[in-house]
Parts: C-alpha cells; structure tokens; sequence
C-alpha cells in the first residue's frame, strides 16, 4: 500500500541534491559527510576529493588526507564490488552486508570462477594473511606471492579470489591528493585492529546477522538516497533478493509512489525538497553516487542520457574529469586536458545552457580549477553547445 501524493520526477531530483548534500554546501566534517553518504566512490583517487569539495563548506585536500593517513577513513571494494571510500566503522558492518555481491562476482566472471575449480579457497586466505602481514602487497606482487605455494594456480585469479573473499583497504599514499604510488593492500583486520578480521556471517544464526547488516544498509541507503524503490536498492548495492529484507522494515518506513506508480520507500523523517528548491550548479567526478544509485537515472539523468552515453563521451585523455548538474540535471562534461598552454578547464554542455548557469559554470569552474591545480589564474572555456 502507498500513502500520500505521488512524487514527480523533479520532486525525486531535489530531494535527491538534498540528500546528496548538493544544494548547498554543508556544515559538515569529512567524516561525517562520508558516513552521511554512505561512503563515496573510490576507483579514482582524485574522486573523493572533487566530490567532497562540491558538498562541504570550506573543503581542503588535508581535510580528507588526513583522516586517511589516521585510518579513520578507508578505500575498500563495497557496494557493487567497487572501490569506495568509507569510515572505519562503516568498513567494519557494510562489508558482511554485501559480501553476496563479491562471492557472486567471484564465481560468474570466466577469468576468474574456472580457474580457481577445486582450489582450497580457506588456505588461499591463510597464505595471503601470512603474506600481507609482512609487508602490503599489489595485486600483482600477491599473485606472484600466492604463486610461490600453487605454482600451477593463475596469479591473477588468486589474488582477485583473496581481494574478494578476505576484507582488503589499499593503504596510503594511495588515495593521499597529489601523492603518487601504486595500489597495496593489507587485511583491514591488520589496518583497522580488528584481530581475526571482518568475515562475512557464518554459522547458526548467519542468516540473520546479515539481514540485520542489510536492513541497516537499507536505511542508511534511504537517508542518502531515497525515497527510492527495491530495484533501487539494488542498483546501488549489488544485493538481489532485498524485497524480503525491506517488507520486515515496512512500519518503520513511509512508503509513496512515483509518477509511474511504483512504490517509493523512504524514511518517514527524512529531509525533502520540492519540484521549484533551488538547485546550483555543482561539478562532480567521473564517477559519483549521486548519477549510479538508482535503476531508474531519470530523477538526475536528462533524456536521451545514460550514464553509459555520459561516460563514453567522456574526454580519455584528461588529467581529471567528470560532469555537472545545471537545474539539478546531469547537462555536460567537465575536463582538465592532460597538455595545454597554462591550467585550462574546458566545460562541454549537452545543449545550450541558460545564461544564468553558463555564469554559475565559469565562476565555479574557476574555483574547481584552482582547487584542483593550484592555480587561481587558470582560465576555463565553455566549448561545444556553449561555444
């Protein structure tokens, strides 16, 4: 059953901006914002920080390296088997929560399932352990460690088979802004002092341990997310199977509908904003939470535009890059060319953009530029639809 008035797709898309601490910037600290968000996305180093400083007041890179560098925050494959940026708290519960994800991936990818048939994946673990407490590794150098005691086992098979089995944090100065270094892993048992580690739920009892986990990451989702279906859900975690996890959180939740008719769970307390909220142009990274949640993109996607369309027009040969939100949508590409005459930032609208967001677009991509290079006298182009 839905109750109340169905939310339209620009009630969806600043509510959304709110949650995402998108529309204005917030009185936060790092680690709070991250907690708030439920980590953000990792796979790029410099994408916390282009992603943070569009939502925190007075962001600075420090502000985040510092609190890697103190292991308070830390870079572990999470939700949908990617790399995320989370709390040491949130590492702890949110990697049983998902770890389905990680095992499924580990059994369907053919360069990986096949080739690890009849490996005793238990020793495999206890001779990365052993390995990883010596000294953390790459990939590559654990395969080739692996390697040493099954001489006839894939390098990369093993190593990716210990990456998703056994909780590992790639270590500074990796993630560390304007440090350089190759990414190498340890146990985040060994990072965080967690003794025997952070297994996913076995044993009598498990499977309730996990739902519990979920149900958590579930409402977590929701504050940061929401309001946002089941598919939703799963879009943005990797885990199938949630209907029967939400529907126990039923009288905990108001549930409403889309302009579709689909149900919308949400926190009954939780912020929102309506169709005509205020919505700042914002620069965000390549990859960012806010454009990958959901199933259905279009409270944040403009038509005619996937994530996977954005993506693909994406300059490949730029230092940095990602897209901006003009009136709350996803309306262009952002990018710092890897060779130029002087520190350029180069904006690539869809379509023409109103003046009011072509003068938000310059100014704030000043100070993005500066941000990002050091340098307040770079200048920024507006190409393509604007130029």
């Amino acid at each position: 059953m839905t109750s109340g008035q169905r939310l339209g797709r620009r009630e969806l898309n600043r509510t959304l901006l709110r949650r995402q601490l998108l529309d204005t910037p917030a009185e936060l600290s790092v680690a709070a914002a991250v907690e708030h968000l439920v980590g953000v996305q990792a796979q790029l180093p410099t994408a916390p920080y282009i992603g943070l400083w569009s939502r925190l007041a007075g962001f600075r890179h420090d502000d985040l390296a510092d609190l890697i560098t103190e292991r308070r925050l830390v870079r572990v494959a999470l939700m949908r088997s990617t790399l995320h940026l989370v709390t040491a708290a949130d590492c702890r519960w949110l990697r049983p929560a998902v770890q389905q994800v990680l095992d499924r991936e580990l059994a369907n990818v053919p360069a990986f399932g096949p080739r690890l048939a009849g490996m005793d994946l238990d020793a495999l673990l206890d001779e990365a352990r052993a390995g990883l407490r010596e000294r953390p590794m790459t990939a590559t150098e654990l395969g080739n460690h692996l390697r040493k005691r099954w001489p006839d086992g894939d390098a990369t098979a093993m190593a990716y088979a210990v990456r998703n089995r056994e909780t590992l944090v790639q270590v500074p100065p990796r993630g560390l802004w304007g440090k350089s270094g190759l990414p190498r892993h340890v146990t985040a048992a060994q990072w965080l002092g967690d003794g025997d580690g952070i297994p996913a739920a076995t044993g009598p009892g498990a499977e309730g341990e996990t739902r519990a986990r979920q149900q958590a990451m579930i409402l977590r989702y929701l504050a940061a997310f929401g309001p946002a279906t089941i598919r939703d859900m799963q879009a943005w975690s990797g885990v199938t199977g949630l209907a029967e996890v939400v529907e126990p959180l039923r009288p905990r939740l108001r549930v409403r509908a889309d302009d579709r008719g689909r149900d919308l769970w949400d926190l009954p307390d939780a912020p929102a904003a309506g169709a005509d909220a205020p919505a700042p142009l914002r620069f965000l990274p390549e990859y960012d939470n806010a454009l990958l949640s959901h199933a259905d993109r279009t409270r944040i996607m403009p038509d005619g535009v996937t994530f996977s369309s954005y993506w693909g027009r994406l300059r490949p040969r730029s230092v940095i890059r990602g897209g901006f939100l003009a009136d709350g949508f996803l309306a262009g590409l952002w990018s710092i060319p890897r060779e130029s005459n002087g520190h350029v930032l180069s904006i690539e609208p869809f379509a023409r953009l109103r003046p009011a967001d072509a003068e938000a677009a310059t100014e704030t991509g000043r100070q993005l530029l500066a941000f990002v290079t050091g340098d307040q006298e770079g200048r920024v182009e507006l190409t393509g639809a604007d130029a």
